[in-house]
């Protein structure tokens, strides 16, 4: 792609082509230049020339990124940074640089943003520890990309990082101001890595194993525990065992300038036929998507048990449906059958894929609804059925019957 040189730091050229292509797959949003992925791409051969020549010689520094505010599920907003293309390939290069030895250290009860690891296998863990232990501690840490010390993320860097231009570069992203949407730039105070920047999960997972991995490790070895970045569930014994490690948890936290969401931090009994009832306990707590709850459960013989599983969270199924309520789909009635197919299908295979991992047929209430936007389609695009919903919805069955596969979803539900 462009000619090879000798340069001061040992960042080659197929490095960065190989993170352009990781950053290329991720897809983002511009940055504070406003520069998209695919206008990077008119000029490829020379914004990767200069961008390599910078890296290599050590002349590269960082711009500012873009600082945005998404809605979470309870109302309020997460604040995400956004780097421009050119720095997003730059901290992949050193991203891919480093994590091969850091994926060494890293322990096995951590699975947020991690190579081989994923959310289904944290949360195949969870599912088999609350069938082995009755109390899970639900730990929340308050803004924890905002809050990450620079300090103590620089002695856990120089632990593990020999060179020097690595340290320098991880310094300028550290220390890079970001933009809010009123041009105000803001410095970060010597805390916090930008959500949203490459390099920022893998210093998180640096972070939280020295602040909780290890620590728990070796003051709780015998209380298992499952990490999701900043995201954990703790299992124990008994409801003493529960408290004590939360408030062992809490202390080491805040010696460590982090603080614990005591809002979203809860002591949970996990309630199935093996455990004694207790009064005024919480009894269900979220994960990823999902919500852990009491469920009554058949077993191969037939009989109903008390069991504790998973499920699609309420907050998910919400969000789904808004997003089909904003896809518009059932008030076009110039669109057919297989266009609202077409559209649609990518975003139902996403929910199965993801939420029908752990009983997909939790989803039947979710894609009933989607059935009934269809079913509002229908009615607005066919005369004949007179405003009939129930017509409608024959019409449906029927169309299903002739062609099981046209939506995705249709494939699971034989009676939907």
């Amino acid at each position: 792609m462009f000619e090879t040189k000798s340069k001061t730091i040992p960042i080659t050229q197929l490095m960065v082509k190989t993170a352009y292509r990781k950053v290329k797959k991720n897809q983002g949003s511009a940055g504070v230049d406003g520069e998209s992925l695919e206008e990077y791409q008119k000029d490829l051969q020379n914004n990767l020339y200069q961008l390599w020549n910078r890296l290599a010689s050590g002349s590269y520094f960082p711009k500012p990124v873009r600082s945005v505010e998404i809605p979470k599920s309870n109302g309020k907003k997460r604040k995400l940074g956004i780097p421009t293309v050119s720095d997003r390939i730059a901290q992949q290069v050193i991203k891919s640089y480093i994590e091969p030895a850091l994926e060494l250290e890293f322990s096995d009860h951590s699975y947020g943003y991690r190579p081989l690891k994923s959310a289904h296998q944290a949360i195949s863990q969870v599912r088999e520890n609350v069938r082995k232990k009755a109390w899970v501690v639900d730990m929340d840490i308050k803004r924890f990309f905002d809050e990450v010390d620079h300090e103590l993320l620089q002695k856990a860097i120089d632990r593990h990082v020999e060179e020097n231009w690595v340290k320098i570069y991880i310094k300028r992203w550290l220390e890079c101001s970001s933009q809010q949407s009123d041009g105000e730039q803001v410095q970060p105070q010597g805390k916090g890595t930008p959500q949203g920047g490459v390099i920022s999960p893998i210093l998180a997972n640096l972070y939280l194993h020295y602040v909780l991995d290890k620590w728990m490790i070796i003051n709780h070895p015998n209380i298992p525990f499952v990490r999701y970045a900043d995201d954990v569930i703790l299992h124990c014994e008994t409801q003493e065992q529960a408290q004590f490690v939360l408030k062992s948890i809490q202390e080491r936290i805040q010696s460590c300038k982090l603080q614990l969401n005591e809002e979203k931090t809860q002591v949970v009994h996990c309630l199935s036929y093996r455990s004694k009832r207790k009064k005024n306990m919480k009894r269900k707590f979220g994960f990823l998507g999902f919500t852990f709850q009491p469920k009554t459960t058949a077993a191969k013989s037939g009989k109903l048990f008390l069991g504790y599983d998973c499920s699609i969270s309420q907050q998910a199924k919400s969000r789904i449906i808004n997003e089909w309520k904003s896809a518009g789909f059932y008030r076009n009635s110039t669109m057919e059958l297989q266009q609202i197919a077409n559209q649609e299908n990518p975003r139902i295979r996403r929910v199965m894929n993801y939420y029908g991992k752990f009983n997909y047929w939790t989803l039947r209430e979710l894609f009933e609804h989607f059935n009934f936007r269809l079913a509002k389609w229908a009615v607005k695009k066919y005369k004949r059925f007179k405003g009939s919903m129930k017509k409608a919805f024959y019409w449906i069955r029927h169309i299903k019957s002739m062609f099981p596969n046209l939506f995705h979803h249709w494939r699971y539900f034989k009676y939907l």
